[in-house]
């Protein structure tokens, strides 16, 4: 199991629609202070199905939808697609890809999906459950966590 790719739309700092191809080997998101590396890791995070808003450093979990700037709209949700390639059958479906995704609007109104198929917040956690992925894994580290492992 490899993970492919990433959409991020409306999440945190990420106004526009951000697509993060990943190869094989390792990959490597570098910039300065500011810039949302954290927020990409965040993202990820939440979009496994992350619940509380201070793990994703915020006060309520509408926090994560972009709020606006000096010179952009706030947005009415966010989404987060998370593509893995699952030719190994990790993930316990007949899919060779495995897209999941998560979204949330203003009014507080989530959606999960499992290949665009509208699914429960308990769904992402069976099919995370023998992947060795998941909101808790320390396959994900979040800012300021490095010190737990």
């Amino acid at each position: 199991m490899y993970f492919k790719k990433l959409e991020i739309y409306g999440f945190k700092s990420f106004a526009d629609k951000l697509t993060v191809e990943f190869g094989s080997g390792i990959t490597a998101i570098v910039g300065p202070n500011g810039c949302g590396k954290s927020n990409v890791a965040d993202c990820i995070r939440w979009a496994l199905g992350e619940q509380s808003p201070k793990t994703l450093r915020g006060s309520s979990m509408q926090d994560v939808i972009f709020n606006g700037s000096a010179t952009r709209k706030s947005l009415s949700y966010c989404e987060v697609l998370l593509y893995f390639d699952n030719s190994e059958r990790i993930f316990d479906t007949d899919f060779e890809e495995v897209v999941i995704s998560r979204k949330l609007y203003r009014n507080g109104e989530s959606e999960y999906a499992i290949n665009k198929t509208p699914c429960r917040l308990k769904d992402i956690t069976a099919i995370l459950h023998n992947s060795g992925l998941g909101k808790g894994s320390y396959s994900i580290i979040g800012q300021g966590r490095i010190d737990e492992i």
